[in-house]
């Protein structure tokens, strides 16, 4: 028997997220045509909406307060295209004992292996070289690090941090990391080695961060840590701006010009138009080009498609959010 499903997206993100494949494993089991709302949409209560057991979505789902859940009383699950479910999670949801899946296991795929890129290029200091022969016209011959038996450093080991230990294997490296939750024993798991933030800075040619947006986390990395990078350093920032403190990475930026900040988010995205991170030479923007973007957002809707079927057979889903596991992850 199919089950009723809503699904929450706008006609062009739809597209993006879902391929054919996909499709037409839903359609299985799923009643067709699929039931679309935008996400604009007025939720109001109707006998097609208290039919609807599943929901799928991705980024711009409404806020599942009160007055949206009682348009639909049946709603036993959500399966989320995308990450963080903070923007649409609330405590009604909790109370009603919704099961909500994240897809944020696949988007950490896809911002670990631009994090991969980054962290390879910048061992080759590759933003100094190509710079020198912009304006130089040939590239004065500096000291590497190189790929073979540097330090990465890795700030938080989480989802994303986790799949890049995994493509990092590939290549003679040392990895240390800071994460205060994370256990000596599941370190010495993943074959990394925990060290305070300080000495993680110090120790690093490439340090990459991955911590989530919290008040917990909000300006952690501070000047003093960037001041400790060893000569020719790279920072890399594919989490949140606002876990960094941008006015002392800038000043410390200006005193060091061989360290390089390669920043993909900022607080506030954008940067305001008389930031100094658009003209400081050692800095590199990316405008939040790290997750998944258009074609890619398909990996997500494959992840959402699985973890229904799992829903089904009622086995453990992989990206199931739960409360209280929202004081540590985005």
């Amino acid at each position: 028997m199919k089950v009723p499903a809503l699904f929450i997206f706008d006609p062009a993100v739809w597209e993006n997220t879902c391929d054919p494949a996909d499709i037409g494993r839903l359609e299985t089991l799923v009643p067709t045509p699929f039931l679309f709302r935008s996400p604009q949409a007025t939720f109001q209560p109707s006998a097609e909406l208290a039919r609807i057991e599943v929901l799928f979505s991705t980024w711009g789902m409404p806020r599942c307060d009160e007055t949206f859940l009682e348009a639909l009383p049946n709603l036993k699950a959500i399966f989320y295209a995308a990450g963080s479910v903070r923007p649409f999670a609330t405590e009604a949801l909790w109370r009603r004992k919704i099961v909500v899946s994240s897809c944020n296991r696949a988007l950490s795929v896809t911002v670990a292996e631009f994090a991969l890129a980054q962290i390879l290029l910048s061992l080759k200091l590759t933003w100094r070289h190509a710079a020198e022969m912009r304006t130089l016209r040939r590239s004065l011959r500096h000291k590497l690090p190189g790929i073979y038996n540097s330090t990465v450093g890795l700030i938080s080991v989480g989802a994303v941090a986790r799949h890049l230990l995994l493509l990092l294997r590939s290549f003679h490296l040392r990895i240390v990391a800071y994460d205060p939750f994370l256990s000596e024993e599941e370190a010495r798991h993943l074959g990394i080695e925990l060290l305070p933030l300080e000495k993680l800075f110090e120790v690093s040619h490439v340090v990459s961060l991955h911590a989530p947006s919290l008040p917990t986390t909000e300006g952690m990395i501070r000047g003093h840590h960037l001041a400790r990078m060893r000569r020719d350093a790279t920072f890399i920032n594919t989490a949140r701006g606002a876990v960094v403190n941008e006015a002392e990475m800038i000043e410390v930026l200006r005193e060091r010009p061989d360290l390089h900040a390669l920043l993909d988010v900022t607080h506030p995205e954008i940067p305001a138009p008389d930031s100094a991170l658009y003209t400081l030479p050692n800095v590199m923007l990316t405008p939040h080009i790290a997750g998944a973007l258009d074609g890619e957002c398909r990996r997500l809707g494959a992840m959402a498609v699985d973890e229904f079927e799992r829903y089904l057979r009622d086995e453990p889903l992989i990206g199931e959010v739960r409360p209280e596991m929202l004081a540590t992850m985005a």
